[in-house]
């Protein structure tokens, strides 16, 4: 009886050993040990709480789908460090709306990673489902290169989780001011870029996407905003909420009304309601409306090429194919069996195939019955 509580306790010890050891044991990380001739100095930091990654936007954060975040610090021989943090999205187009949500628009374009920008000794790019925020210690002409290093070991997602939007697809290139494209999928993020509409009006909860740019006019500066719905019918019944809840200067759908930051030109397009505002007239808000201009994407899922299996002339060849070895088996089976009959008749005559001179065939002999009664007559 000893021996068996004995047993039992050491089961037990080494069961919670396992178990602590597994909940102690750090998750995997995407920040690698090294890349470029960098070290990474003590651990990678991880954490999924996006409080920890950006207290004041863990909001905005939740709306791109957070998933994780990571920090590290790497060091060179010559005692350069680097700092990176990184912050992990369900899918690419959460990356991107993060992305878009910290840059700034100071910030130079770079070939890093699947979009980056620069500014003095940081560098903000984004990499599949993975933003990096990378801040040098002293910034070299292969600092560039090494973070493209970098972004080649970050990992890509499968599937539709690669996809981009494509509503900031529709933003028009002419005139618009640089780095001014924000690509919005919540509340949190629309109040921190000022957008002309609140959340409210705009119904994040139907499945809402925004977008907004700012465009350079005769005036100052004027915002263009985009937001695209699941369907041509809810887009329909939000503009005529939109118009409804502002008094009208006009009596045309889609002129002008008035805001607190100016007229407001609003139109629909597709499942997308565009919204002009901003110090600029009637004209230019027409004018900047009428590029914006939806456009179904059509995809065929039928292969439209010949292959061998859709060719005529080789199905005709294979039919004929297929003819051949079935005659080939057939006489093969003939010649099989018969030969078979052969054999069995001579080792066992009589016996299974009966007497050599017996008929094997049955005879009416119709002839020799017609022939008597013509006879008889």
């Amino acid at each position: 009886m000893k021996n068996f509580w004995r047993v039992l306790f050491l089961l037990f010890a080494v069961s919670f050993s396992l178990t602590a050891f597994g909940a102690a044991a750090p998750a995997t990380t995407v920040l690698p040990q090294q890349f470029a001739g960098w070290q990474l100095k003590g651990n990678v930091r991880s954490s999924n709480n996006p409080e920890e990654a950006d207290g004041a936007n863990a909001a905005a954060l939740k709306e791109y789908l957070f998933s994780g975040f990571e920090s590290a610090t790497y060091v060179r021989d010559d005692g350069r460090k680097l700092t990176i943090r990184l912050a992990r999205f369900q899918d690419a187009s959460g990356s991107y709306g993060a992305y878009t949500f910290y840059r700034e628009p100071q910030m130079l374009d770079e070939k890093i990673g699947d979009q980056g920008s620069s500014l003095n000794n940081r560098v903000l790019f984004y990499r599949g489902s993975s933003l990096v925020d990378a801040v040098f210690e002293k910034l070299t002409v292969m600092s560039a290169a090494e973070l493209r290093e970098l972004a080649t070991l970050l990992p890509i997602p499968a599937g539709n989780a690669a996809r981009l939007p494509i509503l900031p697809g529709y933003l028009p290139k002419q005139r618009a001011i640089k780095n001014s494209e924000h690509y919005i999928v919540g509340p949190a993020g629309l109040s921190h870029m000022g957008a002309p509409l609140p959340a409210d009006m705009v119904d994040f909860k139907s499945g809402a996407e925004v977008v907004l740019g700012k465009y350079s006019t005769s005036a100052g500066e004027s915002t263009l905003m985009l937001i695209e719905y699941p369907t041509p019918q809810i887009a329909t019944d939000r503009l005529r909420q939109i118009d409804a809840a502002h008094p009208q200067t006009s009596q045309q759908t889609g002129v002008a009304t008035l805001v607190d930051s100016g007229p407001l030109y609003d139109k629909r397009t597709g499942p997308i309601i565009a919204i002009a505002t901003g110090p600029l007239s009637q004209s230019e808000a027409k004018a900047l409306l009428a590029s914006v201009s939806y456009e179904a994407d059509v995809t065929w899922n039928e292969n439209t090429t010949v292959t061998k299996k859709d060719n005529l002339a080789n199905l005709l060849v294979n039919i004929i194919l297929l003819c051949g070895i079935l005659i080939g088996f057939a006489l093969i089976a003939g010649v099989a069996f018969g030969g078979l009959r052969i054999i069995l008749r001579r080792v066992s005559p009589g016996r299974t195939f009966g007497d050599p001179d017996e008929v094997e065939f049955i005879s009416l002999h119709l002839g020799e019955g017609r022939s008597e009664s013509v006879s008889n007559r």
